[in-house]
């Protein structure tokens, strides 16, 4: 008898039989509040009429067009749509199917566009599985243990976590730059160095968001150097930290952005974006793929941004955001374990930790798992699994965030003991 690996092992006992804008339903007959939206994927939420509508038009009349061989309408539309985005100056783009493609095809470009060979990334951070991918990734080991040599080039700098080191927000970022300089210095030379690679706000890596001074000061280093400015959105991008770019919250401008997961509300398909006079530098048949910029996936791309803009989801991230930050702090002032509350917008999450500051790991898995029994999918992530994220889809509204943190307030007080 076949089966899945067991090594996919799925975060809550669901089995999903259909969705619809914030709701999954099992084939137990139950419904779910899904706060984790297929790790940020679903932004217009499940199975959103236009978007649908879209696809299965589509699907009816052309569903694989390869895009290194014909052109096709989806894609142009696309190109177009996003052109009324993306930030200025980033007027080229390239599209694949998943984060860590378009990862690497960042990488890539960077590497040819600058004739140098190093990659800096920030501790931390999550950019892929695949093997280039996985070698940028430092939000944990599992991505990266068993299957070396990892590719080389790359170095690690710090990422100012500020509750992670136990410093106020200055301090954390005074010392991130301060070793950054310092890695050019002593690891990669900017004549070695291509290009630094940071998300807006971590991933995996636990939700911690970054800082105007940080980016900023990333920006002016990279400008200094000649070093390109990657972000990748993947997670962050089209609204879910309620302002379009999650980069918008800091005042800095991208040479190469990333973009991914909630583009085409669940259709698999990625992107980057870059000035055309760099795009222009990447060789001949370095960019393609047999099933980027698949055409069922650019229509329903192309519907999620016209839902995303007509519906005012950006704004409703915003809204719902502080009005869900606002009760899951209400949850954590109650509670001893939970020692920090963060995020941007509709990407937050709680960090669990023992009386003596260490990784609470057991009670947050606890809390998701008990969640889960009061009806509220939930996600962990962070380098100890013990971060509980909350990620809805963009158009949850008052009614589903209250009920969400009624369940999370009962689940907190199931995994403490307190209930």
């Amino acid at each position: 008898m076949t089966r899945l690996s067991e090594h996919l092992r799925q975060a809550t006992p669901v089995v999903a039989e259909r969705g619809e804008g914030v709701h999954l339903y099992g084939t137990d007959g139950r419904r779910y509040l899904d706060f984790t939206a297929g790790i940020g994927v679903t932004s217009t939420g499940h199975c959103h009429p236009r978007v649908v509508a879209a696809a299965q038009e589509q699907v009816a009349t052309l569903i694989h067009g390869q895009y290194t061989t014909v052109l096709h309408r989806p894609l142009q539309r696309l190109v177009e749509k996003l052109g009324t985005v993306l930030p200025e100056g980033l007027d080229s783009l390239f599209f694949a199917n998943s984060g860590s493609e378009a990862v690497e095809a960042a990488m890539r470009l960077a590497r040819q566009a600058t004739g140098r060979p190093n990659i800096v990334v920030a501790h931390g951070g999550f950019h892929g599985r695949t093997v280039a991918a996985a070698s940028l990734t430092t939000s944990g080991t599992k991505i990266r243990t068993g299957f070396g040599p990892l590719m080389a080039g790359v170095a690690i700098t710090p990422f100012p976590n500020a509750y992670r080191y136990g410093w106020d927000e200055e301090t954390a970022t005074r010392f991130a730059l301060r070793e950054f300089d310092y890695l050019l210095q002593t690891v990669s030379d900017p004549d070695d160095t291509a290009a630094i690679l940071v998300e807006p706000v971590l991933g995996e890596g636990g939700y911690v968001p970054a800082n105007s001074a940080f980016l900023q000061g990333l920006r002016e280093r990279a400008d200094r150097h000649g070093i390109l400015l990657v972000l990748d959105e993947v997670q962050t991008g089209v609204g879910r930290t309620g302002r379009f770019w999650g980069h918008d919250h800091f005042g800095v401008r991208p040479d190469i952005l990333i973009t991914a997961k909630g583009l085409a509300s669940g259709f698999p398909l990625s992107g980057i974006a870059a000035p055309e006079a760099l795009m222009h530098k990447a060789r001949p048949g370095s960019q393609g793929g047999t099933y980027g910029g698949n055409a069922v996936a650019c229509a329903a791309a192309v519907a999620t941004l016209e839902v995303v803009e007509e519906e005012g989801l950006v704004a409703n991230a915003a809204a719902m955001g502080a009005r869900l930050r606002s009760g899951m702090e209400d949850v954590a002032a109650k509670t001893p374990a939970i020692g920090d509350v963060r995020g941007l917008g509709l990407m937050l999450a709680s960090e669990f930790t023992t009386a003596d500051g260490e990784p609470d790991t057991a009670t947050a898995v606890r809390a998701q798992q008990a969640a889960a029994d009061e009806g509220l999918l939930l996600l962990t992530c962070g380098p100890a699994g013990n971060v509980v994220r909350m990620i809805p889809a963009l158009i949850v509204n008052e009614g589903q965030i209250d009920d969400g943190l009624r369940a999370w307030a009962a689940a907190v007080e199931t995994a403490t003991g307190t209930r």
